[in-house]
């Protein structure tokens, strides 16, 4: 009978006794790596809150920028934000969703596929300033878009595209195989199958990853600043074409000045944009658990 290795373990005391300490070590790393992190993120809220909860008002909220900071506000860059945001959802969910779709079910194993694959892998490596010089190129230039809340989309939808495609794919990695072979069986096709099994099956895993690529694309500035999105906007935007500024650009400009008052605004700015990612997951997060439960 062959002996297990927790059994040899306990039979030689020092051995068992040094696993036990070395469990120990790693566990209580673990634990202080946490309460550090957690208490850098806490040090750095408390300092944010302590500077920009009290400027935090509609005035601040529904007020154009100004050179006088008691007068600044932040909606110009407010609504923007929102514009950006949900013209990036419109154009890269579908078609990181679609590309997804065709790489896991339809070209496994076909030579195109596999050279999508590999770029894809690399396009999530690069740095987002390149997005931002591509956008130039591509969007503002070539493309006519100029300086305007389409451009801007557009950039970050390609930035975010490889996050939704490599989430999307793992979402649908994660349905049993046997739910497309029971679909199959009763007559569905594939494109049946798909839609009306599979991917409402991937719904609440997809969420997930598209809580990730919207988190980040609404923090990103590098390339909105290197297309052409403005520091100062003395208006919000009123259509895609409109030339446009976000929370983070906005917040950039406001500590970049000298005046104490401004950095006030940047933390008050911070915590709107904080307040304003905190909702966008709350809501992807009830919608992936009520899928999930309808599923269930």
């Amino acid at each position: 009978m062959i002996e297990s290795a927790t059994a040899r373990a306990r039979r030689s005391p020092t051995l068992f006794l040094g696993r036990l300490v070395g469990d120990v070590v790693l566990q209580t790393t673990a634990i202080v790596v946490v309460i550090l992190a957690l208490s850098a993120l806490g040090a750095l809220l408390y300092d944010v809150f302590a500077d920009g909860w009290g400027r935090l008002n509609w005035q601040f909220l529904t007020s154009l920028p100004s050179r006088r900071p008691a007068d600044a506000g932040i909606y110009p860059a407010l609504i923007g934000t929102m514009y950006l945001i949900t013209l990036t959802t419109i154009l890269a969910l579908p078609i990181g969703i679609a590309a997804a779709i065709y790489l896991e079910e339809y070209g496994k194993g076909n030579w195109l596929a596999r050279i999508i694959e590999i770029n894809i892998a690399n396009l999530a490596g690069v740095p987002s300033i390149i997005y931002g010089l591509l956008g130039l190129g591509l969007f503002v230039r070539a493309l006519g878009f100029g300086r305007s809340v389409m451009a801007g989309a557009a950039t970050m939808a390609l930035l975010v595209l490889p996050i939704v495609i490599l989430s999307t794919r793992e979402a649908l990695r994660t349905v049993p195989k046997s739910l497309r072979e029971g679909s199959y069986a009763l007559g569905a096709t594939k494109w049946q199958t798909i839609w009306h099994q599979v991917l409402p099956s991937a719904m609440p895993s997809l969420f997930t990853g598209v809580i990730l690529a919207l988190s980040r694309a609404i923090g990103e500035t590098a390339p909105l600043i290197t297309i052409g999105a403005l520091t100062y906007v003395p208006f919000a935007p009123n259509s895609i074409w409109s030339p446009f500024t976000v929370l983070p650009i906005q917040v950039f400009d406001w500590l970049s000045r000298p005046q104490v008052a401004f950095s006030q605004n940047a933390a008050a700015g911070i915590i709107v944009l904080l307040a304003l990612l905190l909702t966008m997951n709350g809501v992807a997060i009830f919608l992936r658990d009520r899928y999930q439960q309808r599923r269930s």
